[in-house]
Formats: structure tokens, C-alpha cells, sequence
């Protein structure tokens, strides 16, 4: 404790000459000789919860992921460039567009539903969702999402709403376009602070709160502004794949050695040789049936033939990298790669299907609870998929007959299930049970 006209000292810089003293006088060594010690003095205050070590001044970068090694733009062309990928992207956003889909009474906690399943907001928000951008009709406007989501990983929706706070539309909007923008902890800022500001032309044109922009990355991570999307995931992959097909390209546009060489007797001369080259050609060029004849030649041309017909142009190599695309989408090869056991093929198929869709299925389902709940205040009511399936009707009627039975499922959820209006039956978009 410091004494008027003094100073303060540290109590444990006290301690550690007293255990100098020890250690030279008596010759006993400090209880911490050669330990841990004590840790620095935190030098940076008011960081608790940082979420990680952004950049200094991060905010004041316009151009949305900035920081990121692979850009928004580099991202979709890679996308759009290499055939295989996007039909994979394609094949996905088919796979989930053509799936049915209720509006229904969210379950209790009780296990009763809260709400009646003819409640007039069932048909309401169905009628809503069945063209949410008020252009768009559901496929094509969730194919808009999907896109974003698997591409960029910066899925986003402006909610359109009118001057009572209604909402009027859920309306795509480029998310490349989207810059996050950081709290002092590295997080996205609460209300009333902008949490999103949408760049155009360079320059930040608009500041959205948290609460007037759904801006829906799948694929978060702790030590990154932007999400992580399937293609950025597999760049290296897809960059070997565009030079490899570049190179098959360049095979039918690009050289000038042909097939096959065939030498002539050093006597001729170019005018000769242009002569029997023009006559070879007459002989056999467009006629396929001449090619299967045996030919006489002189003995030096017949004697110096040299093949130069490159290998085949696919090999499996290509096979690995249709792999590798498959896999980073969750969808089976099958297609792309050499015949495998037809049950090896269709558990291959089933799982890929399975793992690849239902996490795009919770996604959708998360985005439009979240319209239904901030957008309506319909907290009570849910959007769920209509599971696909491959059973024929009759086996599908045993099936409910059977729950039926046990009471699992009431004749009203049965009838939800199938897709169809009437008494006690929930709201559907689409045919019943299609095949995913």
C-alpha cells in the first residue's frame, strides 16, 4: 500500500525479491523455478466474446468478401464453366423443386396441435408461398435460392413489406451484392445498427438491420465472414478438370499432325507425292466400304507407317473427377462412371439423395417458418415437405391403414399427408407424394 507522497508497489513484485533473496542467501530455489509464470496482462480491452481476429477496419471495405481468397464472381464461373458441376447444381435444384409441400398446424408440446387444421391462415399462406416474390411461382423462385445457397453459400431475401409491417413479398436479391458488416465483437449487429449494407456499382447503396433482410448462408464458419459453398469446396478439383477439358478441346481445334504418317521412296518429288496423296484420298475418303479392302503399296511406303493417333481422350482420371463433383453435392456418380452392381447402385443413389436433400429440406423449411413467424406472426402454423415416396397407392393406403389403426396418425393428418383438401385436411402445393 502506497504511503502519502509515494508510490504503489506491485505485492507480487514483493514476493519475487523475497524469493531472490531466499534462493541467494539460503540456497532454496522459488516454488515456480523455471514454471508457467504468470500470463501477460490482456492488452486489448473490451474483446470478450470476439468471435475471431477480423481485420482492422473492416467495415470501411466496400466490396463484399474482400478478405476472402476466392471472390462471389470467381465462384460462379467457375460454376457455370465446367459442365459437370453444373449439371450437378441442376440436378439438385430439380431434385428439391418438384418435392410437394403443406402448410399445417405446428404440434404441441402436448402433442395436440395448437391451432384447427381448416384454419382459413392454412389456405392463406399456401395461396402466398405458391408465388412468394409476386412474379416468381414456388419452383422457380426457391431455384433462384438454391442457386445462391450451392454456388455462393449468400442465399438472401429482401422482405417486401407495406406501411403497416405486413409482409407483401419475400423477393430474391443477388447476394453478391450483400457486404455483412461487424459488431466490435466480430457478430452481426442487432437493431437498430446496419447489419448488411448491398453494394452496387462499388459504392454502398443500401443498409439493411438484421431484421429487414434474411440473409441465409448455409454453410457458417467461426473464423470467416461468408459462408462455405460446395463449389468453393472443390475449386482446386474444378480448375484441374476446365484445363483437362481445354486440352480435349484442343484436340479437334487446335494442331496440325494427323493420324498416321506413311513415307514415300526419296526419289519422289513433292508434285508426285501431292499426286499419289490426291489419288489415295479419291480412293478411299467418304467411301467406308473401299476402307475395308486390302490395299497394295509400294514396299518402302509399306515399310515406314507410324501411328500418331493419341490415346483415348478419357481414362479414369475423369471418372475420379466426376466423383469428386458428385460427392461435394451429395449425389450419386452413377451416371458418370463405369457400371456398378445394380444394388450397389441403388443403395449408392437412395444414400446420396437422402444426405444431400434433406439438408437443403431443412433449410427451405427454417426460411419459410421465419416468414411465417416475423412476416404473419403465425408462430402456431409450419411449413413441412411432403415425404417422397416410391410406394404404389395400394401399399401406401395399407400404410395408413395401419397407423390408422394404432392411432399414430388422425384421418385428418392422413389426409394432410396426401395432399388433399376438404374437412380437417391440410393445405398442399403440388401432386401428393411425388418422387424426389
Amino acid at each position: 500500500m502506497a504511503r502519502d507522497g509515494g508510490i504503489d508497489i506491485e505485492p507480487g513484485l514483493l514476493t519475487r525479491v523475497a524469493q531472490g533473496l531466499r534462493w541467494v542467501v539460503g540456497g532454496k530455489a522459488p516454488e515456480d523455478w523455471f514454471g508457467p509464470m504468470d500470463p501477460l496482462p490482456p492488452a486489448a480491452p473490451q474483446a470478450a466474446g470476439r468471435q475471431f481476429d477480423y481485420p482492422v477496419g473492416y467495415n470501411l471495405v466496400t466490396q463484399p468478401r474482400q478478405s476472402e481468397p476466392i471472390g462471389f464472381e470467381q465462384l460462379r464461373g467457375l460454376a457455370d464453366a465446367y459442365d459437370l458441376m453444373r449439371l450437378a447444381i441442376e440436378t439438385r435444384k430439380d431434385q428439391i423443386a418438384k418435392m410437394g409441400w403443406v402448410i399445417r398446424p405446428r404440434i404441441g408440446l402436448n402433442g395436440a396441435p395448437r391451432t384447427a387444421h381448416d384454419d382459413p391462415r392454412i389456405a392463406a399462406a399456401a395461396d402466398f408461398f405458391a408465388r412468394p416474390d409476386g412474379e416468381h411461382g414456388w419452383d422457380s423462385w426457391l431455384r433462384m435460392l438454391i442457386e445462391d445457397l450451392l454456388v455462393i453459400d449468400a442465399a438472401t431475401v429482401y422482405p417486401r413489406r407495406d406501411q403497416a409491417g405486413r409482409l407483401l413479398a419475400l423477393e430474391p436479391i443477388d447476394g453478391a451484392t450483400i457486404k455483412r458488416v461487424l459488431d466490435e465483437r466480430g457478430r452481426t449487429p442487432v437493431p437498430p445498427y446496419p447489419a448488411y449494407q448491398q453494394v452496387l456499382k462499388g459504392l454502398p447503396a443500401v443498409d439493411y438491420r438484421s431484421d429487414e433482410l434474411y440473409y441465409l448462408p448455409r454453410n457458417v464458419r467461426s473464423h470467416r465472414v461468408y459462408g462455405y459453398s460446395p463449389v468453393e469446396q472443390v475449386v482446386m478439383t474444378v480448375n484441374i478438370a476446365l484445363r483437362r477439358q481445354l486440352h480435349q478441346l484442343q484436340y479437334y481445334t487446335e494442331g496440325n499432325v494427323p493420324e498416321a504418317l506413311i513415307g514415300v521412296p526419296e526419289t519422289w518429288t513433292p508434285d508426285q507425292i501431292g499426286q499419289f496423296q490426291a489419288y489415295w484420298d479419291a480412293l478411299l475418303e467418304g467411301d467406308s466400304a473401299q476402307r475395308r479392302h486390302a490395299r497394295f503399296v509400294p514396299a518402302t511406303i509399306s515399310k515406314s507407317f507410324v501411328q500418331t493417333k493419341d490415346a483415348g481422350l478419357k481414362d479414369d482420371y475423369d471418372e475420379w473427377l466426376a466423383r469428386i463433383v458428385c460427392f461435394a453435392f451429395s449425389l450419386s456418380p452413377q451416371a458418370l462412371v463405369k457400371e456398378m452392381n445394380r444394388a450397389t447402385a441403388e443403395t449408392a443413389h437412395d444414400q446420396a439423395l437422402q444426405e444431400g436433400l434433406l439438408p437443403l429440406m431443412r433449410w427451405v423449411k427454417d426460411l419459410v417458418d421465419r416468414a411465417l413467424r416475423d412476416g404473419f406472426g403465425w408462430s402456431d402454423l409450419e411449413f413441412a415437405w411432403q415425404e417422397a415416396s416410391d410406394l404404389d397407392p395400394l401399399t401406401q393406403a395399407k400404410i395408413a391403414q395401419v397407423y390408422l389403426a394404432a392411432g399414430v396418425l388422425s384421418p385428418a393428418e392422413v389426409r394432410a399427408g396426401l395432399g388433399l383438401r376438404g374437412e380437417g385436411g391440410a393445405v398442399s402445393a403440388g401432386p401428393p407424394f411425388r418422387e424426389a
